[in-house]
Parts: C-alpha cells; sequence; structure tokens
C-alpha cells in the first residue's frame, strides 16, 4: 500500500491535471473523456504499482543465488540419507518435492540469470548506401473533414509532394507528415506519372483509414508556430470563390470585414493561415497575406481614380456651423448645432482634392487597409464607455445619425461641447452651445496640444477639446464625436478605446434616388446657404469617402453604408449597443504594444487539397 504522503502526491497530481483542464470549454467533449479517464479506480491502481515499484528499484535488488532449484534438491537428498528425521526435517524435505515449489524456484534462477535491461537491436553487417532513399508507412483515419495538406507536382523531378500542412488538420495533429514529404503511394496505388487532381479521387472514395507511402523530405521544426497567438481583425471582405488566385479554393477561408481571425502561420509571403476566432474548427484556412493583397489594390487603383486637373489652391480655410435641427424638426438637442467642419471653400477644393488623390495613387503613397492587430480586452463593470468617433464626407448623414442616437436615448448619448473665441451671442449660454474663451487661452490649449480639432473662421478660432470629451464620459455616458479622419489620432489610445464608424454613401444609383430632395449646408458664400444636392456633389461624395477608406481605413472599426437613413440608425444602434455589453472587446495591439509584427516568408505554390 502507498504511505499517505505517496497517495496524497498522486491525489495533488491528478487535481492539479483536472483543474488545468477546466478551462478548456470549447473542447468539452475532450475533457469530459479526460475527466472519466482520470477518475477510473484502474488507473489509480496503477499509480500505486508505479510506486511501489519506484521504492523496489531504489533499493537495487540482486539475486542471493543463481542456482536455487538445483540447492534445493542437493540438499533435499543430503535431508534423506539421514535416517535420523525429526519433524521439522520431514516437513522441510515434503516442502522441497512439491511441484509449485521446484516451478517457483526454477523461475527464480531463469529471473535471476538474464538481463531485462532494455537492449538495442544489433547493427546489420555491411554499410547501407548514402543516397538510398528512406520510406516510412503513416495511417491516417479519414473523416468527413479534408486531412489538411496540400499537394504539388514538383517541376524538376515529376513527384507529387506535400506543399503545405494546414494547422489544425489531421495531418498537422499527427505530426507524420511534413511539408517536402514525397507522396509514393495513397492505399497501396502508386502516383508515379500522376497529377494532383487526379490523386484526389483516390482520397474521396476512401472509408476509414487512409494509408500513405513516404519518402520524407527536409523538415525543419517550427518551434514557435503553435505557441505564439496572434489576432487581426479584417479590414476588407473576402470570398475566396470570387478570387481566381488562389491556390486551392477548397482549402480557403472567407471572412468578412469586422471579423477576428487568428493567424496560425505567415510562414507563407503570399498565403498566411488562419480561423475564425468562433469557429469551434480549429483547423486553418487560406487568407491572402498583406502583402497580396496591398498588391492587388495597388494595380486595381488607377482605373477608378480620376484623370489629375491642373488647379489653383487657395490657402483660406473656413470652419461652417452644422445646421440648426431645432430649426428645422421643431426639436432643439443640445450639441448638434455646436459640431462644425474645417475645409477649403468652393469649387477650388474639390479640384485640388481630386488632384492630391490623383498624386497619391499614383505614387502609392496611400496603404489600403488589410489587417490590425489586436488583442483582447476584458471590460471591467467600472470601465467607462468607449468614445465613439463618426466620420464620413460631408453630406453623407454624419449628423443625421448623431442626432438620431440623441433623441432615441438621450440618456445614454452625449456631445461634447466646442471652445470659440468669438462673443457670446444674445441667445447662447455659456458651457451649454460652447465655452468662449480668450485667444490666449485657446492657443495656449493648441500649444499643449489639448485640442482633438480646431480651426479659423472670420478671424475666430473654433475647436473640440480633450477636455470636453472627458466631460461627457465623466458623467457615464457614450461621447459622440464628429472629426474628420486625420484627427483619430489624438484620440487613439487605450485611454478613450474609440470605436470608430465610417459612414460611406451607396452606390450614385442609390444617391440619386435617396438624396433626390435632401438639402444640406453648402460650404460656399451662397445668398441660400442651404442647397440641393448636385451630380458633381455625389461624385465628390462618392470620391472623397473612397480616399478616407484607403488612407483611414486601418483605424475604422465599423464600415456603415447610409442608402437608406432609417436603416442605417437601426444598424448603428444595434451595433452600438453590442459593443458596449460585450464582455471581451477586440483592441487595436499598438494601444498596449507598439510594435509591429513581422512575417516569416517562404513562398510556396499550391495545386492540390487533400
Amino acid at each position: 500500500m502507498l504511505s499517505r504522503t505517496e497517495h496524497r502526491g498522486v491525489c495533488r497530481l491528478l487535481s492539479s491535471v483536472m483543474s488545468g483542464t477546466e478551462s478548456h470549454t470549447d473542447r468539452e467533449e475532450d475533457y469530459r473523456f479526460l475527466h472519466s479517464m482520470l477518475m477510473e479506480k484502474k488507473l489509480h491502481l496503477l499509480f500505486k504499482i508505479h510506486e511501489r515499484l519506484k521504492r523496489f528499484e531504489k533499493r537495487s535488488p540482486i539475486p542471493v543465488q543463481e542456482q536455487a532449484a538445483s540447492l534445493a534438491s542437493e540438499l533435499t537428498e543430503e535431508l534423506k540419507s539421514n535416517h535420523g528425521w525429526r519433524g521439522e526435517v520431514t516437513e522441510l524435505v515434503t516442502l522441497f518435492s512439491k511441484p509449485h515449489m521446484k516451478s517457483l524456484l526454477f523461475v527464480h534462477d531463469t529471473v535471476a540469470q538474464k538481463d531485462f535491461e532494455p537492449t538495442l537491436p544489433s547493427i546489420p553487417d555491411g554499410e547501407m548506401e548514402e543516397d538510398e532513399d528512406s520510406v516510412k508507412i503513416v495511417s491516417l483515419v479519414k473523416t468527413k473533414e479534408p486531412l489538411g495538406a496540400t499537394i504539388k507536382k514538383d517541376q524538376s523531378t515529376g513527384a507529387i509532394v506535400v506543399a503545405r500542412i494546414m494547422r489544425g488538420g489531421a495531418a498537422d495533429k499527427s505530426g507524420l507528415i511534413h511539408e517536402g514529404d514525397e507522396l509514393k503511394e495513397v492505399n497501396g496505388v502508386s502516383l508515379e506519372h500522376r497529377k494532383p487532381k487526379e490523386i484526389l479521387p483516390l482520397l474521396a472514395r476512401t472509408k476509414g483509414e487512409v494509408t500513405f507511402t513516404i519518402i520524407p523530405g527536409s523538415y525543419r521544426e517550427e518551434a514557435s508556430s503553435h505557441k505564439q497567438k496572434l489576432f487581426v481583425r479584417t479590414l476588407f471582405d473576402y470570398d475566396p470563390n470570387e478570387d481566381p488566385a488562389v491556390p486551392c479554393r477548397d482549402a480557403a477561408l472567407a471572412f468578412r470585414r469586422g471579423d477576428v481571425l487568428q493567424i496560425l502561420s505567415m510562414d507563407d509571403d503570399t498565403w498566411w493561415q488562419a480561423c475564425h476566432l468562433s469557429d469551434q474548427n480549429t483547423r486553418a484556412g487560406l487568407i491572402p497575406s498583406q502583402q497580396l493583397h496591398e498588391r492587388r489594390v495597388a494595380l486595381q487603383r488607377p482605373k477608378a481614380l480620376f484623370k489629375p486637373r491642373k488647379v489653383k489652391l487657395t490657402d483660406e480655410v473656413e470652419v461652417m456651423e452644422d445646421v440648426d435641427y431645432g430649426a428645422i424638426t421643431g426639436i432643439h438637442v443640445a450639441g448638434l448645432r455646436r459640431s462644425f467642419r474645417l475645409g477649403r471653400k468652393g469649387s477650388q477644393a474639390r479640384e485640388a482634392a481630386r488632384s492630391r488623390r490623383w498624386s497619391a495613387g499614383v505614387h502609392g503613397s496611400i496603404c489600403p487597409p488589410t489587417y490590425i492587430e489586436v488583442i483582447p480586452y476584458h471590460k471591467d463593470p467600472s470601465d467607462r464607455h468607449r468614445l465613439v468617433v463618426m466620420v464620413g464626407p460631408s453630406g453623407v448623414g454624419v449628423s443625421e445619425l448623431k442626432r438620431r442616437l440623441l433623441i432615441a436615448d438621450p440618456d445614454r448619448y452625449g456631445v461634447t461641447v466646442p471652445h470659440t473665441t468669438r462673443e457670446k451671442r444674445r441667445q447662447e449660454k455659456e458651457g451649454l452651445d460652447y465655452h468662449f474663451v480668450s485667444v490666449h487661452m485657446f492657443e495656449e490649449g493648441v500649444l499643449n496640444d489639448r485640442f482633438i480639432e480646431y480651426g479659423r473662421y472670420k478671424g475666430h478660432y473654433y475647436g473640440t477639446s480633450l477636455d470636453s470629451v472627458h466631460r461627457v464620459m465623466a458623467d457615464g455616458k457614450v461621447c459622440l464625436l464628429n472629426v474628420h479622419p486625420s484627427k483619430i489620432k489624438h484620440v487613439y489610445t487605450t485611454e478613450f478605446r474609440p470605436y470608430v464608424v465610417f459612414v460611406t454613401p451607396p452606390r450614385i444609383e442609390e444617391l440619386r434616388l435617396t438624396r433626390r430632395r435632401a438639402k444640406f449646408m453648402c460650404d460656399e458664400e451662397d445668398k441660400n446657404p442651404v442647397r440641393i444636392f448636385s451630380e458633381e456633389d455625389f461624385e465628390d461624395m462618392l470620391d472623397l469617402a473612397e480616399s478616407m477608406e484607403n488612407q483611414y481605413g486601418h483605424l475604422f472599426d465599423k464600415v456603415l453604408v447610409n442608402g437608406d437613413i432609417a436603416v442605417a440608425f437601426r444598424e448603428l444602434k444595434a451595433d452600438l449597443q453590442k459593443i458596449d455589453e460585450a464582455d471581451v472587446q477586440w483592441i487595436p495591439a499598438e494601444w498596449v504594444c507598439p510594435s509591429p509584427t513581422k512575417a516569416r516568408r517562404s513562398c510556396s505554390h499550391l495545386t492540390g487539397w487533400i
């Protein structure tokens, strides 16, 4: 029997194993199997036997005699020749004469004379040829899921080789098949002179066990492939069925913008391996690498750009106050009239913007949005709400969406109060319509980087300060902030944890339909400050939206297409509610660790999926 101390040691070992697996709720079936196995009485008995053998091994026992059977026989004959037997002598002679005792002594001598330590087989005589290939037989159990490997034909030798092992698949889990291995046979069928597409039917017809005859290639163990976890948020939609360049459509992974993926392998320059975070199937799929997607967009961008035009630039910058929705709807919402925009005046501004976008596209200075590294943030009940930053081109409806949020739930949402250096008007209130400050105080705030966005109009400063954002958040409200995308950097920190919503227009056909009677505040010094959208306004809105997404898309958490304002509002409200209630939020890794992730590169061309 085990001592109490040893028994407690075994119990502690089993307990630590059980507690270490409780957190893996995503593998509940495996956990239940492991739990039942560890609670088996036979397993506990094996632990006891193991402990007894370990104690016996420490004693280093050696046999006293190696010829116990012959010694007992000689002793028996000697005792028989002695006629003066006593009772004890008679009992001993009878005991030695029993078959069971003789068998026991025979086994003792056999064990004592043999060495039971493991020995390696002897090396056969003769030398093996140095160029002789070693062959191994690998058997895998085939399920409904693919085996998780891609194959290709070596152009120089014509051999069928393993091009890639998909992380999390059966081949990866077995650890028996590696990249570069040459496949000679599948279930006894030779693969010589066969093409990869001819091998797939062989596997499709196979049920149960699949046997591969393999010549191992040069395999290099990737120690860090499974240890470091890397998560990214996707910044574009991807459908493998619409990608003619995908090496193996069946092995590819589709995703939508905003999905969180776990990157399992970045070994390939062109195609990474990833899986959806919410997917129970941990087998990886192929996705375009960051380099591949950027190259694709760079090749496509010039087709959609406007032709360069000669323009006359102006340095005059204006601040225009948004329309007072109280005068239009009869409902006054504090804060809406206080928002403002910064921009250049007139048609010259539009021409200048087009010229700048053309130059950026030609010289490749704009990096298209691809993926952004994210980490999980576990929200604490005492944490403040995230700052909601809404951006979009002029006229797209950002202010209207903000107005509807404020009217729908004024206790939940709030807006900032801007600062200005102009004189207070009769109907205005300090701290409600504006914070009225001196020029010296405003400029001091600018020098101290206290303003997110500011500008000058008719000799007066206007601006949104960081302090005004803090005031709204301190009241326990969700602060709605509307700024130019270039100003997001001032609040793009873990302090504010901004959730950035990019409001983009629909296609021009839907724009014409939904905005045909809409009015907006024009940015020109016109006798009529409110006018109807023109065809040129639609083109400018679409062009500016494309430019914003190309240049700042990596900062956007959500892209909201505002065709029907009612539909867009419901989608936005539901999304903000879901984000605020989530226990785990995915935030950019740069807020915590500002070091960029670098990909390891090794190119591979795929032609088959098994």
